[in-house]
């Protein structure tokens, strides 16, 4: 059994101007010990998916459909009394931006004990160790000197660091970072995501990392989910999504990343703008934006196929190759195997 099993998630957000379909049949699994990426343009549902997990929505958002199972243990529909035993203690999190996350008007350590006495049995000494032997993991130099410092006093690595202090002092099973590095220059993100591939490793939690930074997913992940428009468009192993992308969109993407051989030509950006997510279009959400758009793409979206054991893409182009090549029939078993294994969902 997973540790986290996310099936046919629908989450919406319920506006003045209609429904906003943000996240659509999202399904995947995490085992322990395991890093999982989620990458897309902004506005892709990465965000929204990891809200969702935690019920920590916007008033007008709310979890329309689906199950989430931690440990076996189903999350919607818990109830607050639940989540709050496993936000921090069971799942944390990471957001994007610390200096937003952090209150200005409180020391960094008073946040750090907040956290660990409101999860933990600790008495306010014990958490006060405990905050320090957090800082000097995540290597904050003197940190007794830095428990009595204010946000403001810290640079934006500095402040990342006691951030994920803050979301490991109560070991959780899973952590969740939603762009840990976003905001920082790209020295300091190496720091960074050595810092959490080394904590890691120590405490052995699984892990799901939120970015739009493709470079970040090859350092730190053993599986990939590509979302756009609210949906899984493709989802692999590390190696399969960057040396065998098969949906249009992900090829896009690997086009718009600069490399060295690319030094004396222009990037290739995918043209067009993300799709309104309150008028959703009938076929595939890319179709607009794809330079390989069939008619087929415009009238009817492409369910998630088996490309093999480790790789699965929802894109039409996948079943015009197999025709092509003859290999219609084992598409469509490998596509029944994977329902029947629970890999792939029958309505997806």
């Amino acid at each position: 059994m997973a540790l986290l099993e996310v099936k046919g998630l629908h989450t919406s957000f319920f506006t003045d101007a209609g429904e906003v379909k943000a996240v659509n049949g999202v399904s995947f699994d995490l085992d322990y010990g395991k890093v999982l990426g989620i990458v897309g343009e902004s506005g892709s549902g990465k965000s929204v998916t990891a809200y969702s997990i935690m019920q920590i929505l916007a008033p007008t958002g709310k979890i329309v459909s689906g199950s989430i199972k931690f440990d076996g243990q189903e999350l919607v529909g818990a109830g607050e009394k639940v989540m709050k035993d496993i936000r921090g203690n069971k799942i944390s999190i990471i957001f994007q931006d610390p200096m937003t996350s952090l209150n200005p008007t409180y020391t960094i350590g008073r946040q750090l004990m907040e956290a660990i006495t409101l999860h933990t049995d600790r008495n306010k000494e014990q958490a006060r160790e405990r905050a320090i032997e957090m800082l000097k993991l995540v290597n904050v130099n003197e940190p007794e000197k830095r428990m009595k410092q204010y946000p403001y006093e810290f640079s934006g690595g500095m402040r990342q660091r006691v951030m994920i202090a803050m979301a490991l002092a109560c070991e959780p099973d899973i952590l969740i970072a939603d762009e840990p590095t976003t905001a920082l220059d790209v020295t300091i993100q190496a720091g960074i995501l050595e810092l959490m591939k080394d904590i890691q490793k120590k405490m052995g939690m699984a892990i799901i990392m939120i970015t739009h930074d493709l470079g970040v997913v090859a350092q730190l992940c053993d599986e990939v989910i590509v979302m756009y428009a609210g949906s899984i468009c493709e989802q692999g192993t590390e190696n399969e999504i960057f040396y065998n992308p098969c949906h249009e969109y992900t090829k896009g993407l690997m086009r718009s990343i600069p490399t060295i051989e690319k030094d004396d030509s222009r990037l290739e950006p995918i043209t067009g703008t993300p799709i309104d997510l309150l008028n959703m279009p009938k076929g595939c959400p890319f179709a607009p934006r794809c330079d390989n758009a069939m008619k087929i793409c415009l009238t009817r979206s492409c369910e998630r196929i088996q490309i093999n054991d480790y790789h699965q893409a929802a894109c039409w182009m996948n079943v015009k190759k197999a025709a092509e090549e003859g290999k219609l029939d084992e598409l469509t078993a490998a596509r029944s195997e994977a329902e029947r294994e629970g890999t792939v969902s029958a309505d997806e």
